[in-house]
């Protein structure tokens, strides 16, 4: 039987219009926040090492600024696509809003695999991304961030090509930045951090004792490998992770039923987060199909990948054990698994809040570049973890408050502080 393929930004819709129903939200509201205000479509030829141009499509959609600059970051992927960029643009919006940072959302997308590309390569294609964007991304309009496959020199290289073109220095444009460039102490810590920060929580309220429980990971690049980190520092036992190999073009589950040793796992990884297969076997590990990584015998599922990994087909597949769910990636459950995760009983903690840590240090990497002056890493560390379990509280008491599912009490908070923007400003 063919797995059902799942569009991310119905998706995006369908969570939207749900709760949509349950707070009566105003017609006008709906049609405008159901949908991005603004899209860019563009090419970006680019001269190739070997004297040759490739023409590369991007993409930057904005989906509502009504309560700051929209923000989001940019994604490299050979299978990007305009819907996802469009979900993660509502996603990025309902994030903000989550955590009450005064920002709205949008994301980025280039159509490429910079595997694939040299450094000057992915230097021409940064700047020609800029060049597209520059009259409608900067400090008080569109701040972008890194993303899937991009990362801090991406950032810079895309923050220079912009200072040219505006002719001075507007270091705030931009997050993600190396620190000693306009960058953040924490930053690279930071989601992974915070959905761990929201795990805590949700343990705590659920009286589990973290130092009991065990985990499966899928992912291991910068969210996961930190998520992964701060876990086991606290306690917790990861016993598998899952994770793509570039080199073979499969994914693979790396299981130690003893527990990962996470620090060497990091070792042997590649900046993309492939394991060395033949290094983890030598460290005990025994190597899974990818998928396995939800079905182990655990107490808590991190997806920290990519969108639409816990469907109907795939959720069959987990144990009965697993009292929490903590979405690290964006979009990783489908609608039609919320229901048989709201059936078992298990506690959801919705992407858009587990994963908000990066916005929300991006948002204090803003602050810090405005300001011209930079806290050390202990201060980030701390506002963010104030942030999240500020966050976490107010949609688990609305939660229990008003018997909703989390993910339906994290939109209602979200939707509802856009909502106000929107007739605040006027704008219906």
């Amino acid at each position: 039987m063919a797995q059902k393929s799942y569009n991310s930004y119905l998706t995006a819709q369908k969570q939207f219009d749900d709760v949509a129903d349950k707070i009566g939200l105003n017609q006008s509201i709906r049609e405008l926040l159901r949908q991005p205000s603004r899209e860019f479509h563009f090419t970006i030829p680019v001269k190739m090492d070997d004297g040759t141009t490739k023409v590369f499509n991007g993409y930057r959609i904005q989906h509502n600024d009504a309560r700051g600059p929209a923000k989001g970051g940019i994604r490299f992927h050979p299978q990007e696509t305009v819907d996802t960029i469009r979900a993660l643009s509502m996603w990025m919006t309902w994030k903000c809003a989550v955590v009450d940072i005064p920002l709205g959302g949008a994301k980025g997308g280039i159509i490429c695999d910079p595997r694939n590309l040299s450094a000057g390569e992915q230097e021409r294609l940064c700047r020609g991304y800029v060049r597209q964007m520059a009259k409608n991304m900067g400090p008080t309009v569109d701040v972008p961030a890194p993303d899937v496959m991009s990362n801090g020199q991406h950032m810079l290289w895309m923050l220079d090509e912009y200072e040219i073109i505006s002719q001075g220095h507007y270091p705030g444009m931009i997050t993600g930045k190396p620190v000693g460039m306009g960058g953040s102490l924490g930053r690279t810590e930071a989601t992974g951090y915070g959905v761990i920060y929201n795990l805590r929580e949700a343990l705590k309220v659920l009286n589990i004792d973290i130092a009991k429980t065990t985990a499966s990971l899928q992912g291991f690049g910068n969210v996961a490998e930190h998520a992964a980190r701060l876990y086991t520092s606290l306690g917790g036992k990861i016993i598998a992770v899952s994770c793509w190999d570039n080199q073979d073009k499969v994914s693979r589950t790396f299981r130690n039923v003893n527990g990962l040793d996470i620090d060497k796992l990091a070792s042997i990884k590649d900046s993309f987060g492939t394991i060395d297969k033949e290094k983890a076997i030598q460290m005990g590990c025994e190597l899974l199909d990818g998928d396995e990584w939800i079905a182990q015998d655990v107490d808590i599922l991190l997806p920290c990948a990519l969108e639409n990994q816990l469907t109907p087909a795939t959720f069959a597949k987990v144990s009965k054990q697993v009292k929490i769910i903590c979405e690290g990636a964006n979009g990783p459950t489908t609608p039609d698994c919320d229901e048989l995760i709201k059936e078992r009983n298990i506690y959801l903690i919705p992407d858009f809040l587990c994963n908000a840590g990066g916005v929300t240090c991006s948002y204090f990497e803003q602050v810090q570049c405005n300001m011209n002056y930079f806290w050390p890493k202990e201060e980030v560390l701390e506002k963010l973890d104030q942030k999240m379990t500020s966050a976490f509280h107010a949609v688990h008491n609305l939660a229990c408050e008003k018997g909703l599912y989390m993910r339906d009490a994290a939109y209602v908070i979200a939707i509802n502080r856009v909502a106000e923007a929107v007739k605040l400003r006027g704008w219906v």
